[in-house]
């Protein structure tokens, strides 16, 4: 079932959702570790059977809060995006699999209910049923190379950057408190800027303006955790720092320009480092940046949604 989902993700997106070559002994081997405690995340799995026959699957994680924000609830639920149900499944089995996923997960400390999913059907609906509304989208990158050339960050444009990530956070906080910012927030990012200064895998690109930075993209390579087991995450790429003053209004809208332009650089990075696709995050009620993505044609890949 799960090689039958991830091909499926597969026929609507085959660059960013290739599956590897030995996808089965992937899955096989990650499922074994997954359950055996072989890995430092703590993962869940419920199934349904009918006459002897898996006709769904959920699978859920406790996802780790990063640094940077409270994390007062503890650890989230997420429902992956590998969560499936076969098309002959008996009315009513998604909605009977969200409820065991869900009930797996608040036994197991999850305090906030996050899912995941990527294609239309059974278990999409069954999370709106339950209440589930869109909290993050990630946005497909345009993989071309960038007609637009921004200059890589250096160790003076540290103070910069932290100080955009200031108001990048108090723009999250303002469009839903789930993002809550951590009390030493600057300094938490402030080191992982050092520290990503160092790592030869990604791009760090800034916008300037008078001696001052302006905006800030990281452009870094996908990891097994953006991706099920069954896909392949080597040449994918992800740019989940993003921010530029120009969408700090969050419910501004016809924000292009400069803001565009970093975005369009970061895609450029990807693809000069041979990324085959990648995404971008945006919260799905940051009316500025989600518009300025959509009027420039990027479309909706995957979207983690919240439990109301």
């Amino acid at each position: 079932m799960l090689l039958q989902d991830a091909a499926a993700r597969q026929a609507c997106d085959a660059d960013l959702w290739a599956m590897k070559a030995e996808a089965g002994d992937a899955v096989a081997g990650f499922i074994e570790g997954a359950t055996q405690g072989g890995t430092p995340i703590r993962h869940g799995w419920m199934v349904a059977e009918e006459d002897g026959r898996i006709t769904g699957v959920a699978h859920s994680i406790l996802l780790p809060v990063p640094p940077i924000y409270a994390g007062e609830d503890g650890m989230p639920g997420l429902l992956m995006e590998d969560c499936a149900v076969a098309p002959d499944a008996s009315s009513g089995t998604a909605e009977a699999l969200l409820a065991a996923a869900e009930d797996d997960l608040t036994k197991a400390g999850a305090k906030i209910l996050l899912a995941s999913h990527v294609l239309p059907g059974a278990w999409a609906a069954a999370l709106e049923g339950a209440g589930y509304a869109p909290l993050t989208l990630y946005f497909r990158a345009r993989i071309e190379t960038g007609a637009h050339k921004v200059p890589l960050a250096g160790a003076g444009d540290i103070p910069g950057l932290v100080a955009q990530s200031a108001v990048n956070r108090d723009c999250l906080y303002s469009v839903d408190p789930f993002w809550k910012p951590h009390p030493e927030a600057d300094a938490r990012f402030e080191s992982w800027m050092r520290k990503s200064l160092t790592l030869t895998d990604r791009d760090m690109l800034v916008t300037e303006a008078g001696g001052r930075v302006t905006g800030y993209a990281i452009a870094h390579p996908a990891t097994p955790l953006h991706l099920p087991a069954a896909h392949e995450p080597k040449g994918v790429g992800m740019i989940d720092d993003y921010f530029h003053e120009g969408f700090a209004e969050v419910g501004a809208t016809g924000v292009a320009g400069e803001a565009l332009h970093l975005l369009q650089a970061a895609e450029g990075a990807l693809a000069a480092r041979g990324a085959r696709a990648g995404m971008m995050i945006c919260p799905a009620d940051w009316t500025s940046k989600r518009e300025m993505l959509e009027a420039s044609g990027h479309e909706v890949a995957l979207t983690w949604s919240i439990r109301r």
